[in-house]
């Protein structure tokens, strides 16, 4: 897999998660859960140069 690929997969897997993010309650296990995922892919994005100001909508 190339790094583009696997920038595309993650850019993907980033915006699907915050979707199912903003349909849970914030206090709930399962967002909990989530936003471990959300943290790890930020921070593989921002590192890997990705400007998140447009993509990240969760902004926490």
């Amino acid at each position: 897999m190339t790094e583009g690929e696997m920038l595309k997969i993650s850019v993907e897997e980033f915006s699907r998660l915050q979707d199912y993010m903003m349909c849970c309650e914030k206090t709930s296990d399962v967002y909990k859960k989530m936003k471990r995922r959300y943290i790890e892919l930020k921070v593989i994005l921002t590192a890997s140069g990705v400007n998140l100001t447009e993509l990240d909508i969760i902004k926490e």
